[in-house]
Order: structure tokens, then C-alpha cells, then sequence
């Protein structure tokens, strides 16, 4: 007999029948995704969010324990998801984005190799398929429960890879947010990284310069460090 222990599965919890809209990302989408840059370009995070305080909108918990992955639909929408978060417009009308905000990133791009079914919240009528509205998006207190939901999603489409829905940063530019356990199982390395695009150092003279010419139309750009 295996040693190994069963896995308990929590959700889903609700007696609510969710039908949720799906959307396919075709094979060969190009997908751009800011991280840490330590960490490789495919690599999910595998940070769990508490149940209740801290944590991503869309990240695993101990009930279900599923690795991230964000990514966007552009350059400039997944630079101002990651970057532009509770920075305020000076009375100049610019925001500046500290450079702590940039150093020891990197900005990838990933090309899907095959299609990735997503659950959509893009519209109102995908948000009240899973019986939601945009405060599920746009209200920063509702994390707890958008994780919560989200497994509860997930309990009820299986097939779904992860979710998309509009950026609040670059609207009406997508976001999306993958799910590690289905790509594992379909054994696809669906994504492949292409090493060439993006900015391998946020932080360097070129790098800060390129996301200056990126986030010039959200009126934005990086505070330089006073040793430059």
C-alpha cells in the first residue's frame, strides 16, 4: 500500500450551480509577466496567501494549494499591474514609481504552444456566471474572497488553466493569472520563454530608460537612484 496520504479536497463549498464563461488563448499568444529575477520565467510562484489577511488576489491557499503564475496580454499591462499599485499621481501629473519598485526584476515574455482554456471575467455577464460582480476586481478588501471563489471556480471547471479578466491599470488590456496543478496534469510544457524580448534588468540604465518609454502614456516613469 502507498505511504502516501490522500488528498483532501475542501471545495467546493457552496451550493451555488457556477457556469462559468470559458475563453481559449490560442497556441503562439505571447504573454508578458514582471518578476523577481531569481526566479526563472516559467516558474509559478509557490507562495500560499493566508486564508484571511495577506496575500494576492488570485494565489493559493492551505485549502487549495495551487502555485501562480501572472501574466498579461502586453508589455505595458503587465509593468503597470506589477509597477503602478498605490502610486499616486504628483501634482506635476506624473507617477513616480520608486526604484525599489524595479531592482533585481526582469520583464519576460512566454509564448503559449498550445491553447490554455480560462475561465473569463472580463465582462459583467462572465462575473454573474460565477455570481460576481466587479467589486470581485476592482475592491481591494475583497481579496479574501476572490480567493475564495476562485477555488471555488475552480472546483466546478475542472478543464479551466487559470483565469483572464481586464487590467485596472492598462484597461481595457487582460490580465491573467495561471494555475500550476492544470498544467501539471496535462504533461504539455505549454509555455516557452522567449529569451530574446523583454528586459532581462529592470533596474539597469537601459532597463529603467525602456520602462520610461513604456509607461510614458499612463503618465508614469521611474525615480532614478541619486548615484546615477
Amino acid at each position: 500500500m502507498s505511504n502516501v496520504p490522500p488528498v483532501i479536497r475542501f471545495f467546493p463549498m457552496i451550493e451555488d450551480e457556477l457556469k462559468p464563461n470559458l475563453e481559449v488563448i490560442p497556441a503562439g499568444t505571447e504573454l508578458w509577466r514582471v518578476h523577481q529575477s531569481k526566479y526563472r520565467p516559467v516558474q509559478f510562484n509557490p507562495r500560499l496567501a493566508d486564508i484571511h489577511l495577506k496575500g494576492g488576489r488570485f494565489e493559493g491557499t492551505v485549502l487549495d494549494p495551487y502555485r501562480s503564475l501572472y501574466v498579461a496580454d502586453s508589455a505595458l499591462t503587465a509593468v503597470a499591474e506589477s509597477l503602478l499599485r498605490s502610486v499616486p499621481f504628483l501634482p506635476t501629473g506624473k507617477r513616480k514609481i520608486p526604484y525599489a519598485f524595479v531592482h533585481g526584476r526582469t520583464l519576460s515574455v512566454l509564448r503559449t504552444t498550445r491553447e490554455l482554456t480560462l475561465v473569463s471575467l472580463i465582462e459583467e455577464k462572465d462575473l454573474a456566471a460565477v455570481h460576481q460582480t466587479a467589486d470581485l476586481l476592482d475592491d481591494e478588501r475583497s481579496y479574501p474572497m476572490a480567493r475564495r471563489w476562485t477555488s471555488e471556480i475552480r472546483a466546478q471547471a475542472p478543464e479551466a488553466m487559470g483565469l483572464v479578466w481586464q487590467s485596472r491599470r492598462n484597461r481595457p488590456k487582460h490580465s491573467m493569472v495561471l494555475f500550476h496543478d492544470r498544467f501539471e496534469d496535462c504533461h504539455c510544457g505549454a509555455l516557452e520563454v522567449l529569451p530574446e524580448q523583454g528586459i532581462a534588468d529592470l533596474g539597469s540604465r537601459e532597463g529603467v530608460d525602456e520602462l520610461d518609454r513604456l509607461l510614458d502614456p499612463l503618465r508614469a516613469e521611474v525615480s532614478k537612484p541619486i548615484t546615477w
